[in-house]
């Protein structure tokens, strides 16, 4: 049974019920009733997660092989209902609207304005964006860049594209002669993608969507399932009905861990409800690196006494680095880790022994885990505590990093990465007669502080709202009228859009659920989830508008007025159908992507594959890397007994 939360003061708000069931319903029956539910909106969420249907835009989440019948959670409806409302947000909504007026409008108000689409420029003198045609708006942003050293401009990406679009995206920025291709895991996973590659060869995790079927026993740390990935809850439910034991470490209690009523059972409708976690423990904030050395430190105490904990043939077969990790642990002080965490060192040896005993574990965590100055760090001693009863790379066991953005990791995949080293620029070279940039471009934060010292000219955002994304916004936002070209690709109206350059555009694409009609016909597209998997996603609602162009046709059009021609670059034939962009992926990357036009449309998506499951070990000893932690706590110091942490 999950432990009893503290009191909680009257004026918050708090809810005692469990995630799913009947609040569910009602809240995807309050979006649908307010946006106006429609048999598209239907048909969509019909089809949607499924074999050749349409993949959600909520989160990344695995879809599974034997879908439910209804695949959505109330995230993913609202999603859906939301990015095919009635509203529309065209020249005429701009006609009656100013941009210095819509900065006083709050973000929903933003949001509820519709549908952008017409390609529109900012004027200034009205203050208004006013409607310009697509040749137009391609020529201008083409002629504004031209000039421009390429090292000064950046290309974002959100984290919604599909594969086939962030694979041109990389390429027209590369083409044009620079790697500054940050994206919203700049901001987010970072750490996983830079700690977990160095301790075990990989940066992404090592489960898939079987493990949940196989293991005893999970670690979640800092991620909130209710929340972020609420079709994960099918699941957790499973594994807890044939025994599995979960054990959760976050300071804020969600109650997507603690109790779930899954609205596709009658029985929990009428009242049952699946008890999620055994433990729910209030770690500390930055405590999370002090209870894994503390359970680090009992796993080692019970092997010592009764032999047979701990996996040694496979320590010395794959690792490198436990005896240090094991003398920083059994030298650990257990005052210390109990100030560290807020928890009783009967309880954390109670956890160490759960994990002693249980034969698979799986480790799920998410930003509340790394997001510390010693995120890394914090990461590797939760690698460590896998390692050391050879957690990694058997059935019912791994490391899971939740991501967030329907395919924010499958961009990384494809080559959007600001690190040289990440790409194959040499195949790529091989491929477009072209000398690819090998300078390591700006990350976001980089980015960030050249808006603000004006070395960054220009910034072309594929989605998201990157004014209010990045740190230190009120500075970034005061400098982003600074730039000499802005361009916004788009759904709907954000704050960023209302923060102008010297020249900006907003640019209308596709939804993931609208038809992309081109030359050949209707096109897939394909987005990589949180497990790997990658899935063909088609969309058949009829655009919000006829002047709205998808994602690759965009990207297309600027690079085409942008770039020399050259032979190997044929973005008319690539628009005409997207099973050639396809081919080029499969051909830059042929052992992950092999027979992709095919296994893309497998049940359940086709696994890209991982080393580090298959005990290989990319790293720079070749083996997996056990790592001391630099202290106990992940904040970088420790508090004063006046001083308090905030967490979001």
């Amino acid at each position: 049974m999950a432990d009893t939360p503290a009191d909680q003061r009257d004026d918050t708000a708090h809810f005692d019920g469990p995630a799913g069931g009947w609040g569910s319903l009602e809240g995807m029956g309050h979006v649908a009733g307010a946006e106006g539910l429609t048999l598209d909106m239907l048909a969509t969420l019909r089809r949607q997660n499924k074999n050749d249907g349409h993949m959600c835009t909520s989160c990344a989440w695995a879809k599974p092989a034997n879908p439910h019948i209804v695949e959505f959670c109330e995230n993913g409806a609202k999603a859906t209902i939301w990015d095919l409302v009635k509203a529309r947000c065209g020249p005429d909504f701009m006609a009656e609207h100013t941009v210095s007026e819509l900065r006083g409008w709050t973000d929903l108000e933003l949001e509820r304005a519709g549908r952008l689409t017409h390609p529109m420029r900012y004027d200034a003198a009205a203050d208004r964006y006013v409607e310009i045609d697509w040749a137009t708006a391609f020529a201008e942003i083409g002629a504004a860049l031209k000039p421009m050293n390429p090292k000064d401009t950046v290309f974002y990406a959100s984290g919604r594209a599909s594969l086939e679009t962030s694979y041109l995206w990389q390429l027209f920025a590369r083409l044009y002669g620079h790697n500054n291709l940050p994206d919203s895991s700049n901001m987010c996973h970072e750490t996983t993608s830079v700690a977990l590659a160095e301790f075990i060869g990989s940066s992404v995790g090592t489960c898939t969507l079987e493990d949940f079927e196989h293991c005893d026993l999970m670690l979640f740390l800092g991620q909130n399932t209710g929340s972020n990935s609420p079709r994960f809850l099918h699941n957790l439910q499973k594994a807890k009905e044939r025994g599995c034991r979960i054990i959760v470490l976050n300071p804020l209690r969600e109650t997507g861990l603690l109790r779930f009523r899954n609205p596709q059972r009658l029985t929990q409708m009428l009242g049952g409800v699946t008890e999620i976690a055994d433990h729910y423990l209030q770690i500390r904030p930055g405590g999370d690196m002090a209870l894994l050395t503390g359970m680090t430190k009992r796993v080692l105490e019970l092997d010592e006494a009764e032999g047979g904990i701990i996996d040694r043939d496979f320590i010395a077969e794959h690792t490198t680095g436990f005896e240090d990790v094991a003398a920083h642990a059994r030298a650990a002080d257990w005052a210390e880790i109990e100030a560290h965490t807020g928890l009783a060192r009967a309880v954390i040896e109670d956890l160490g022994t759960l994990y002693a005993r249980a034969p698979a574990t799986i480790a799920v965590y998410g930003m509340g885990l790394t997001q510390h100055v010693h995120g890394g760090k914090t990461l590797g001693a939760l690698v460590n505590l896998l390692l050391m009863r050879g957690n990694i790379g058997r059935p019912g066991a791994g490391i899971s990093p939740v991501r967030g953005h329907s395919n924010v990791q499958g961009q990384r995949t494809v080559g959007i990465a600001e690190r040289p080293e990440l790409v194959p620029l040499d195949k790529l070279a091989q491929m477009f007669d072209f000398d690819p940039p090998r300078e390591t471009g700006r990350t976001t934060v980089e980015v960030a502080e050249g808006v603000i010292d004006g070395s960054v000219r220009a910034v072309l955002s594929l989605g998201g709202n990157l004014v209010r994304a990045m740190p230190d916004i009120a500075r970034v936002e005061a400098a982003w009228g600074g730039l000499d070209l802005v361009v916004n690709i788009a759904t709907k109206l954000n704050r960023t859009h209302l923060v102008p350059g010297r020249a900006t555009y907003l640019l209308p694409c596709l939804v993931r659920a609208e038809e992309d009609e081109q030359t050949s016909g209707p096109q897939y597209v394909s987005v990589e989830d949180s497990l790997s998997h990658i899935h063909a996603s088609l969309g058949t609602i009829t655009p919000a508008a006829p002047s709205i162009l998808s994602e690759p046709s965009i990207v297309a059009g600027i690079a085409k007025a942008t770039l020399a021609p050259n032979p190997k670059v044929r973005w008319d034939d690539w628009i005409a159908d997207y099973a050639r962009i396809r081919a080029l992926i499969e051909e830059t990357w042929p052992e992950m992507f092999r027979d992709y036009e095919t296994r893309m449309h497998a049940p359940g998506g086709f696994y890209k594959g991982n080393k580090a499951r298959e005990r290989v070990w990319k790293t720079d000893s070749g083996k997996a890397q056990f790592t001391v932690p630099p202290q106990l706590s992940g904040l970088g110091r420790d508090l004063g007994d006046d001083e308090y942490t905030l967490i979001t």
